[in-house]
């Protein structure tokens, strides 16, 4: 297979973006270990605005459904929505609980999903054991959550989220440059 010029420009361009997104990620993941109280109610507030805004876009679609039945689920599924994103926002440090289990489940399955794209492009860049790396990193993290919660869920979920960003950022930063080594 023959690379063209333009094939090659367009990969420049994105392993730029890459970088400065890898960077990025590295540099939130060592905030979130340097505090990582303030990382776990930062990410709680968070996932509080996202039900908001999610009942809100439900609220709305429910009332551009047709048939009284329709309207009414999706109308209780969006009130469901808005009730849990306020009771999140005001009371973070309960909503520190939830969001730690559901965090845990996320990383893990990131995780499985990370080692299977790692295996995926072991052929095209020899950095692809960063991503293994991470991915694996990312089902111990996984399972280490759902084995202390509720003890440590306001220390462990921003340490854990702070872990899993530095180890992102590395892989993204690693990856580009292993591909550019391979192109002909």
């Amino acid at each position: 297979m023959r690379v063209t010029e333009s094939e090659t420009e367009v990969s420049v361009v994105r392993s730029g973006w890459l970088t400065a997104i890898a960077i990025f990620m590295i540099v939130l993941g060592m905030i979130a270990i340097a505090f990582p109280f303030f990382a776990t109610v930062a990410s709680t507030l968070v996932f509080g605005w996202v039900f908001i805004i999610a009942g809100i876009a439900q609220i709305v679609y429910a009332f551009q459904s047709k048939g009284v039945g329709q309207v009414v689920w999706k109308l209780i599924l969006g009130l469901l929505y808005l009730v849990a994103g306020i009771f999140v926002l005001a009371n973070p440090l309960e909503g520190v609980l939830a969001f730690t289990l559901v965090l845990g489940i996320t990383i893990f399955v990131q995780g499985i999903i990370q080692v299977s794209m790692a295996f995926q492009t072991r052929r095209i860049s020899p950095n692809w054991g960063w991503m293994l790396v991470s991915g694996i990193i990312g089902i111990i993290l996984g399972i280490y959550i759902w084995s202390n919660v509720p003890a440590s869920a306001t220390w462990l979920l921003g340490t854990l989220i702070g872990v899993n960003l530095l180890f992102d950022g590395v892989w993204m930063l690693t990856l580009p440059s292993g591909q550019q080594r391979a192109l002909p």
